[in-house]
This record gives structure tokens, sequence and C-alpha cells, in this order.
């Protein structure tokens, strides 16, 4: 199975979080795709785009929670290599048997991310839109790998944490859904 991360962090060198999951990824032989240092000027090549979603079987989509939501280029992405005739709508098959995976970070803690908790909804509701866009597209989206608590968490817990992602990034798609 190949399996492609896209980083989509617009300060990776300030994010203890994102840079230890992105070390171990690249450790267990993932490829990663950083939408922010490949288009520091926002011009993404569609084709090039979407000739990698096509050499891979997996893509996870790894970015830091922005206020409920993904950084503004993953959704930039989302809209531009998206395409209809392509990714859906009339002969847009070409995500049909992908498999998506969000990984996401925040500072809160999972109790904040509750139904009646601070933040008032789960994140597998906040990520809602994303789920939707991907299975539009016909592609498997898989349960989502959360870290939370991120400014509190010592090296050695992140790091735990960051062998904990690579592991279930390589894991089949039945165990993860079962």
């Amino acid at each position: 199975m190949k399996i492609m991360a896209i980083l989509a962090h617009p300060d990776l060198n300030t994010s203890r979080a994102n840079r230890a999951l992105c070390l171990e990824l690249q450790r267990a032989g993932v490829l990663l795709h950083d939408l922010y240092g490949a288009y520091p000027d926002w011009n993404i090549d569609v084709k090039q785009e979407q000739q990698l979603l096509l050499e891979h079987d997996r893509i996870i989509l790894q970015f830091p929670l922005y206020w409920y939501s993904s950084p503004p280029l993953l959704k930039k992405w989302f809209d531009d290599v998206l395409e209809y005739g392509w990714a859906y709508g009339s002969g847009g098959d070409q995500l049909k048997d992908k498999a998506f995976m969000v990984a996401t970070t925040t500072g809160g803690s999972e109790k904040e991310y509750r139904s009646g908790g601070f933040n008032r909804y789960t994140l597998s509701e906040l990520l809602r839109p994303i789920e939707r866009t991907l299975t539009r597209c016909d592609a498997e989206f898989l349960p989502p790998f959360v870290t939370y608590n991120t400014t509190k968490a010592t090296d050695a817990e992140l790091l735990q944490e960051a062998q904990r992602y690579a592991e279930i990034a390589r894991m089949p798609s039945e165990l993860l859904m079962s």
C-alpha cells in the first residue's frame, strides 16, 4: 500500500507536535507532501496534485485544527484539485476506492471536544465537511487520528503519540474501521 501524507501547516517550524508526527511518518516510509512548502505563493499545480493522488492508495490529510477547521491552503487545495469531472460528477471517479484519513492536532483536551463540552462538538462532528467532500468523491473516509493537548504534552508524550500515529497510518482499512 502506497501512503502519502499531505501536510497543511502554515508554520511547521513552530509546531512540536506536527514535526514529531511528520518525522515518525517519514521513518515509516510514508511520503510527506508539505503544501505550504510546495506552494508558498498558493498557486497549486492541480495536475501534479492529481497525479500524486493517483499514485497513492491512502492519503492522510495532516493539519493543526484552526478555528474548528483546516488551515486555508488545504481548503483551497480541495477547491482546486478535486475538480468536477475528475474527482466527482460525470466521469469523475479518480478517487474511487482511495482511502483518506485526517490526522489533526489540537491544544485542547479530548474532554473539551465532546457533546456538551467546552467546544460543544466532537472532532468527528467538526470534520464532517471534509468527510462529506471525500465521500462525495466515492473515497473511503477512515476514522481520524487526533492528537489532543499538544501545548501541554512533553516531548516523550509527543514521541509516543507520533509512533502510534505511524503505526495506525499503515494499518489495513478493515482494522481501522472495526
